[in-house]
């Protein structure tokens, strides 16, 4: 069954959380748009998240989620919200969600846990899991080390819950590989970020617009909060951050105001712009329906050319 069967929504799209940016309006207008929205709590309080479900409620009537990171020292709180306000998807992310997951099923909520292996995939149905987000290296923000090809394939074989496919996706082809490594759906956060609607600095959308493939890198390795940024003066500077710095949250807080410096002044020389690799075939910037409907578009056209490839090499 694919995701948009089991929600029923009009797409099997997740859109990527972005902590920072994918506020209740952005998430709103995504699942307006046929795809599952979902509103980034990052380092938010009890009482922002809320505020930001409720402006999610007040603009669509169809299926959002809340993606929840871990590392916030909030998550419980942020957990209650959820619960109270009964929020239908729930991912995760920056750690293991084991304990929440109970709690948040009985409260009617769905639990998809963004994971970087196989092995975590397992934990996580055990844990009772809906599915998980297999996220890959390509994705933009923080990261794992398989790349999205590999982690799918083997979460697809390690697990019987749905698994959702994130990490270089923005095109029908990319769909369509997808779908052939056994994902009921994909998790899509760069390609969102090019889009009318994305509460981002202009500057911000026209440097995902503007990238190459080997535009981004992967900084703060050290620490163990790998993140994909543009190769910008930050990403130069994060060799120093990471010896200056003495604990992760410290790390993290830099990354944190940088992405602020980026998506809301629209400093992309110094900010820390996340972005995955895919934005290097990124092109232009669309309305969240119209990347939508052309992704789809985009992957029946391709399937059609793959069925002809095939023809061609049974002749053979």
């Amino acid at each position: 069954m694919l995701l948009n069967e089991k929600l029923n929504i009009k797409y099997p799209v997740f859109q990527g959380a972005m902590a920072n940016i994918s506020d209740g309006k952005f998430a709103a207008s995504v699942s307006n748009a046929g795809a599952v929205g979902i509103i980034a709590s990052g380092d938010w309080d009890a009482d922002k998240l809320r505020e930001e479900i409720r402006i999610c409620k007040s603009l669509t009537n169809n299926v959002f989620g809340v993606n929840l990171m871990l590392m916030n020292p909030n998550s419980a709180e942020l957990v209650k919200v959820i619960c109270e306000e009964k929020v239908k998807v729930v991912t995760t992310g920056a750690g293991n969600p084991t304990k929440y997951i109970p709690k948040l099923k009985e409260a009617g909520c769905m639990v998809f846990p963004v994971i970087p292996s196989a092995a975590l995939a397992k934990r996580m149905e055990v844990a009772g899991a809906d599915g998980v987000v297999a996220e890959g290296t390509e994705s933009g923000g923080h990261v794992g080390e398989l790349t999205t090809m590999v982690l799918v394939a083997s979460v697809c074989e390690a697990v019987n819950i749905p698994v959702i496919a994130a990490g270089g996706i923005s095109n029908g082809k990319q769909l369509n590989a997808a779908f052939a490594l056994g994902a009921c759906g994909v998790q899509v956060g760069t390609m969102m970020l090019a889009t009318k609607e994305c509460p981002i600095h202009d500057n911000y959308k026209e440097a995902v617009v503007n990238a190459k493939d080997t535009d981004t890198t992967v900084a703060a390795r050290s620490f163990g909060i790998p993140v994909r940024i543009l190769k910008n003066e930050m990403a130069k500077q994060y060799p120093e951050f990471e010896k200056q710095c003495t604990t992760r949250d410290e790390l993290e807080e830099i990354a944190i105001n940088g992405l602020k410096q980026a998506s809301i002044d629209g400093d992309v020389a110094n900010g820390c712009v996340m972005m995955g690799q895919t934005a290097g075939l990124i092109k232009e910037v669309k309305t969240v329906e119209d990347v939508l409907k052309d992704l789809f578009e985009d992957s029946l056209n391709e399937q059609v050319s793959l069925l002809n490839k095939l023809e061609d090499v049974k002749k053979i």
